[in-house]
């Protein structure tokens, strides 16, 4: 089989690439470029795609002895990844640009000219599963819990995982880079990336800011509606949070307060106690389906959050949308983060909240 090694320059994917070599495929290396002015030099272990990490990934293929190629997708990651990321916090909502980078760069724009070109499949270093099941490939969580990444997986639909390999996904990280070590590959002892790669210095809001500029608005309390300070701009708040608020606590009763409501159109971030974030019902659209889609109710496992806890539920389907009600109740579920549904570990799909609501 003709296969594409994403190769981002980490250890994980380089390990990856090795696999597919030993299992007897012919493999060829691609390395994304992402960003349209990469930096020279990683800062320390955020951000990705630069100069450097394009270095990392050619001499890994040297080492292997395949070939070596950098794609350049920095203008379609730019507006599918980046703008929709600032265009989702201008809207009040809290995106997760990893999804999307899976959906519409990794396993759209990458799979959809890999096979363009001739190839069969791509393979990455997430660790995930595809195991084989009885409606065709499934999805599955990897055997490493504290690296499991089947949550960002959550978008890809059937077709991409007939033409998906992750090979780490039955494998602990520290046995990968003892692997990579004992293969003589330099990336052994690298850092892993974190966090959102486009910020590499990790302040989301003040990204924001220079992208959207100051925008001056009140700070409101929930229930007595009353103007308890000022922000910079709505966009840079999320549902849940508590640092960073900017509240005149000599207007408060001394208790903890979270923004419990971001409101985009006038500007206006609320905030409460933490009795008000409770929530356990979620309403979804943008359905992304790895196999066959859920008839009628059924009971699943959902995820908000990357290395957040599972938490029993139920979902029903009802054309493009879905309601997951929740065996208990979560806190700080924001409109624009992703609900990952899972049976077991396999992963059923996803969606975007679009609301959150109390069960009456």
């Amino acid at each position: 089989m003709r296969v594409v090694a994403a190769m981002s320059g980490g250890v994980d994917s380089a390990v990856a690439a090795a696999r597919m070599i030993d299992a007897g495929h012919d493999v060829v290396g691609v390395h994304l470029a992402l960003s349209r002015s990469a930096a020279t030099l990683r800062e320390s272990a955020r951000g990705c795609c630069t100069i450097e990490d394009a270095g990392d990934a050619r001499r890994v293929a040297d080492r292997l002895g395949i070939p070596f190629y950098v794609w350049d997708l920095a203008e379609r990651f730019e507006r599918d990844v980046v703008e929709d990321f600032v265009a989702e916090y201008a809207a009040g909502r809290t995106p997760n640009p990893c999804l999307r980078c899976n959906e519409t760069i990794k396993f759209a724009g990458l799979l959809d000219k890999a096979v363009a070109l001739g190839f069969d499949a791509v393979a990455t270093g997430h660790y995930a599963q595809v195991l084989d099941g009885p409606d065709g490939r499934e999805l599955h969580r990897a055997v490493d819990p504290a690296k499991d990444q089947s949550y960002v997986l959550g978008v890809l639909d059937e077709a991409q995982l007939a033409r998906a390999f992750f090979p780490l996904g039955d494998t602990v990280k520290s046995d990968v880079r003892d692997e990579a070590a004992a293969r003589g590959l330099s990336v052994a002892k690298k850092p892993d990336s974190h966090d959102i790669c486009f910020v590499a210095d990790g302040d989301t809001r003040g990204y924001l800011t220079r992208r959207l500029g100051e925008q001056r608005g009140e700070l409101v309390d929930a229930v007595s509606g009353e103007v308890v300070g000022e922000h910079a701009g709505a966009y840079g708040f999320t549902v849940g949070q508590r640092r960073g608020l900017g509240v005149d606590r000599s207007r408060l009763d001394g208790e903890p307060r979270y923004v419990v409501e971001v409101d985009a159109p006038r500007n206006r971030v609320v905030i409460g106690t933490a009795d008000l974030l409770g929530v356990d019902v979620l309403d979804g659209e943008h359905l992304r389906w790895c196999g066959p889609v859920p008839d009628g109710e059924v009971a699943v496992g959902a995820q908000v959050r990357a290395h957040g806890e599972e938490v029993p539920a139920t979902a029903r389907v009802s054309g493009d949308t879905v309601a997951v009600r929740l065996a208990r109740r979560l806190r700080g579920v924001a409109p624009g983060q992703s609900v990952v549904l899972y049976q077991g570990t396999r992963v059923l799909g996803s969606a975007t909240v679009t609301g959150t609501r109390r069960a009456a």
